[in-house]
Order: structure tokens, then C-alpha cells, then sequence
């Protein structure tokens, strides 16, 4: 029997094979720690710099600017807390928005517990956090704003640069959690104009395992663990060369490819979309119509339940009706609470994402199942 179509590419990407090539050798052969001083340290050295490099270029940023860490969740946290314990002294304020990842989230929660004052932002309908609502909720005292890139769930794209025109000019850090977009759509740090900027491996075709911090020179960022001065002293312990490696192969992939991956996935997007509207009358499409990944689709389907859709077609299709992080958690989806979607609406939600080696047959197979699996739930 054939395997499921996979349409859950924001939960996680396969591993590109070239990336796997990439990785084998420092799994075998160049296995040396990269603070040794021999020959298969300094191997193991180069290797990690060539992806630096690579991880760089892929975000218009110089290679001492990125910090590798064991995952965009440490990446996320290195950014949020590291920012707020290196600004504690004369700082208490810090800015979010209501649709972020747990590992964004979180940080801020916990240090709400540890005094600090936390606002957090509504979004509109559409998932959009407002530039204005950003400037009115800015304080003398606050330290950082931390708006994702885009929604893991929905797929909208957050005005990042219109809100780091209001942060830079008062001195304000700006964080912004770029695992989703990075590889789907162009991602440049300076163009965006944030001082932090977090990537994820598993998110364009590299390893689960391995993740990026981008701090802009001169970003002040107190290390959250202590040990060696690995990674410019932010990131205490030996580098996971192969996953590294990985991640600056899938870096370089994804610079490549970027325009033709971005046609691709628009274009196998659209065409499912087309395929369920065609047959499900009132059909809701949740996010902005527009500016959203060109690879995510989350659409309401009226009268049933996501999670018993996506049982039904199990065999044919397997997706997620929201973020991986809350896959067994059958609530209603945080983020389109936040957007004010009906429950009903809610609840009928299913997220399909697809990437560079979904097919038009995997869209004909998965739309058909969808539709049919549908008809049999409402009857």
C-alpha cells in the first residue's frame, strides 16, 4: 500500500539528500572536535565555518553573526532571556504577541513570574499584529519586542520591518522567530531590521537536532548556560559538526532554489485549495489571504471536526490541525482564538502544508480523500 501523502511540512521537512551527503563524512571520517588542534580538529573546524558561512548568506548576515544551538526552542530562548538579563538593569518592560510559538511564549511567561511586565499584543482577523498597536504599547523602560516572522498555523507574515522602524529609532532590541519562513520566502536580517533572529534546522530540509541564533553585532545577550567559550561564549559545549554541517548544506540548498521552491510550493498550495473550494461549499480559509507562506494552507471545513477528518483520511493523507507542539491536545487552536475564529469554525480547522517534493498527484490524492472523508462525516 502506498504511504500517506505528507502534508505536514510545518511540523517538519524530510532531510534533503543532499543534505544527508553532506552530513555522512563527519559522521565517519571527520568525527574530530573542533577545539582540538590536530588535524581532524582543524577538519572538524573548517567544517563548521564553511556553515556558518552558509547559514550567513542564507539571511544577508556576516558568519560571526550566527550562533549555532541544538534548536530554534534554545534559539528562541538564548534571544528572549539572554536580551532581558542583559538589560535587567535598566529595563522591565517586554512586548509579544498573542499568536507566538510555546518557545516564545513560555520564556516570556516565566519571566513575567520573575517580575518583569509583559504585554502581549492582540492580532486581527487575518493574524496580523499591528505596527500601530507595537508603537502605543512601547514604554521608556521596555527592552525587547519579540514578533515571529510567521505563523507556524496559519501562515501569515508579520510587518517585521514596519515594526523595526519603530523599535530601532528608540533603541528597543527586536526578535523575531524566523523557523517558519526561512527557506520559503526570502529572509533578510538587516532588510527586516531585527537585532535577533531565530532559524530551525528541521524546518528547510536539515536535521531535527540543530538550530540558529542570528544577534547582530554589538546586540547585547547574556549566555543562559556556562562552560567553554564555544559559540562567541553564548553557547557553551562541542559542536554537533554533522548536524551542523547539515544545517549549512541545507542553508546553501535553500539560497539556491529559493525562487523556483517558492513557484512550487504557491503553486501546489493553490491548487488544493482550488480542488477542496470546488466541492466543499463554504469552505473558510483561516489567515491572510495574501500575505501568508506560500506553502501553508488552513482551512475550516464546515460541520465537522479537524481531528476526525484527519482520522478519516489517515491512510491517504497525513497532516495536523495545528502546531506539532499541541498535536495531542484536541482544544481549540490558540492562534485562531486569537484571530477571534468562531468555535465552530475552530474547530473544523485543518492545517496542509506542503514543500518541495509534494507532487500534483500527492494534491489529487490528498484533495479527493479530503472531499470524500468530508461528505461521509456531514451524512
Amino acid at each position: 500500500m502506498n504511504a500517506p501523502v505528507y502534508l505536514d511540512y510545518n511540523a517538519t521537512t524530510p532531510v534533503a539528500p543532499e543534505v544527508a551527503d553532506a552530513i555522512e563524512p563527519y559522521l565517519r571520517e571527520h568525527f574530530g572536535n573542533p577545539s582540538s588542534s590536530h588535524i581532524y580538529g582543524l577538519r572538524a573546524k573548517a567544517a563548521v565555518a564553511q556553515a556558518r558561512g552558509e547559514v550567513a548568506a542564507l539571511i544577508g548576515a556576516r558568519p560571526e553573526e550566527i550562533v549555532f544551538t541544538g534548536c530554534a526552542t534554545e534559539a528562541n530562548n538564548l534571544a528572549i532571556q539572554g536580551a532581558a538579563r542583559a538589560l535587567s538593569g535598566t529595563k522591565r518592560h517586554l512586548i509579544t504577541s498573542a499568536i507566538e510559538h510555546p518557545s516564545v511564549m513560555q520564556p516570556f511567561l516565566k519571566l513575567r513570574e520573575e517580575g518583569w511586565e509583559v504585554t502581549i499584543l492582540p492580532v486581527d482577523r487575518n493574524g496580523r499584529v499591528s505596527p500601530i498597536a507595537v508603537e502605543r504599547a512601547i514604554r521608556p523602560d521596555t527592552a525587547l519586542v519579540s514578533i515571529m516572522h510567521a505563523n507556524n498555523e496559519v501562515g501569515t507574515i508579520q510587518p517585521i520591518e514596519e515594526i523595526a522602524q519603530i523599535t530601532r529609532p528608540k533603541g528597543i532590541l527586536l526578535h523575531t522567530d524566523a523557523a517558519q519562513s526561512a527557506g520559503k520566502i526570502q529572509v533578510i536580517a538587516q532588510k527586516l531590521g531585527v537585532d535577533l533572529l531565530t532559524l530551525a534546522g528541521h524546518k528547510f530540509y536539515a536535521p531535527k537536532g540543530v538550530g540558529a541564533l542570528y544577534v547582530r553585532m554589538g546586540t547585547p545577550l547574556t549566555p543562559l548556560q556556562v562552560g567553554a567559550n564555544h559559540e562567541h561564549g553564548l553557547r557553551p559545549g562541542t559542536e554537533n559538526v554533522p548536524f551542523i554541517v547539515g544545517l549549512g548544506a541545507a542553508a546553501k540548498l535553500s539560497r539556491k532554489r529559493l525562487l523556483k521552491a517558492q513557484a512550487h510550493l504557491k503553486t501546489r498550495r493553490d491548487q488544493l485549495h482550488a480542488h477542496l473550494q470546488a466541492e466543499i461549499p463554504r469552505l473558510a480559509l483561516n489567515g491572510h489571504a495574501e500575505e501568508r507562506l506560500p506553502n501553508t494552507l488552513n482551512v475550516s471545513f464546515p460541520g465537522v471536526s479537524g481531528h476526525k477528518l484527519l482520522e478519516a483520511v489517515a491512510l491517504d493523507l497525513a497532516a495536523s490541525t495545528g502546531s506539532a507542539c499541541h498535536s495531542g491536545d484536541h482544544a481549540v487552536s490558540g492562534v485562531l482564538g486569537a484571530m477571534k475564529v468562531s468555535t465552530a469554525r475552530a474547530i473544523g480547522a485543518v492545517r496542509l502544508s506542503v514543500g518541495i517534493y509534494t507532487t500534483p498527484a500527492d494534491i489529487d490524492r490528498a484533495g479527493m480523500a479530503l472531499i470524500a472523508a468530508w461528505k461521509v462525516l456531514r451524512a
